[in-house]
């Protein structure tokens, strides 16, 4: 084991004990929660037990229900994290890089942090009616501000020393902001990244319930009226398996991105 600079090193593997303990949680919740539902304790109607809600995941994969909706769901929130990652990364590059561009957008994004999102869903309705488009846009309007904040505060955070530096080389403008100031500000945006992808689930979910005719939101919309509460739990494990898979692979962007900074290193 070598030391890295600056006093980093390699981070040792987790012993496989250790792994497998924190199984040990969830596998003991899941027979607890098996256990008080066959007792009565939790009424079907109030709780399907996990053995339930495994065969109805089975039955809906194999009739192609659950399939077929959650290709929906994900169509929406595709595109809608597709257009607020763009609009933010657009407008933290105007705003990050020039001081005209600061004064001019970063007010307007301030204000627009401080408008709840929910809130903006009957307007929405109002303009663009009870479509696809309302849905679309209420996921790039959350998506665009955790992107837009990062990336700026990434860009006016590079060390001042470093574009210095770069200049008394003799790089130009556009040089010095793609090969000092942008890969600086990138660990900012991959966080930006990260928090939006997890607010684009969210916001599916919210956004699924506004007279939706597919998707994720719309099984769930259903199963209530018939309270059927295995579908429901059926519907937030996927919700919760896209947020964790949306997440891994920003992370193995990260990695891979971000291979030269030592803390990203793994044995």
């Amino acid at each position: 084991m070598f030391p890295f600079p600056g006093g980093m090193k390699k981070r040792r593997p987790l012993p496989f004990t250790i792994r497998l303990g924190r199984w040990l949680s969830p596998m003991l919740l899941l027979l607890i929660w098996e256990a008080a539902s066959r007792s009565g304790l939790i009424p079907e109607r109030t709780l399907a037990p996990p053995s339930a809600v495994v065969e109805t995941l089975a039955a809906m994969i194999w009739s192609g229900e659950l399939p077929s909706n959650l290709l929906v769901s994900f169509g929406r929130v595709a595109i809608g994290l597709a257009i607020g990652v763009t609009l933010g990364i657009a407008l933290a590059l105007l705003a990050g890089l020039s001081r005209e561009g600061e004064v001019v957008i970063d007010p307007l994004m301030q204000i627009k942090r401080a408008i709840p999102i929910v809130a903006l869903a009957p307007l929405f309705i109002v303009w663009f009616g009870i479509g696809e488009t309302p849905k679309i846009a209420l996921i790039a309007f959350a998506t665009l501000f955790p992107v837009y904040l990062n990336l700026y505060n990434g860009i006016r955070g590079v060390d001042v020393r470093l574009v210095d530096m770069a200049r008394s080389f003799g790089l130009r403008r556009a040089q010095v902001i793609g090969q000092v100031l942008l890969p600086g500000a990138l660990p900012s945006l991959l966080v930006g990244l990260r928090y939006a992808l997890t607010i684009a689930i969210v916001m599916l979910v919210i956004a699924e319930q506004i007279n939706a005719t597919a998707g994720l939101g719309y099984l769930v919309n259903n199963a209530r009226d018939f309270m059927r509460t295995d579908i429901i739990v059926v519907c937030l494990m996927v919700y919760a398996l896209l947020g964790l898979g949306a997440d891994l692979i920003v992370r193995i962007v990260e990695r891979r991105a971000l291979a030269w900074r030592p803390a990203l290193v793994e044995a």
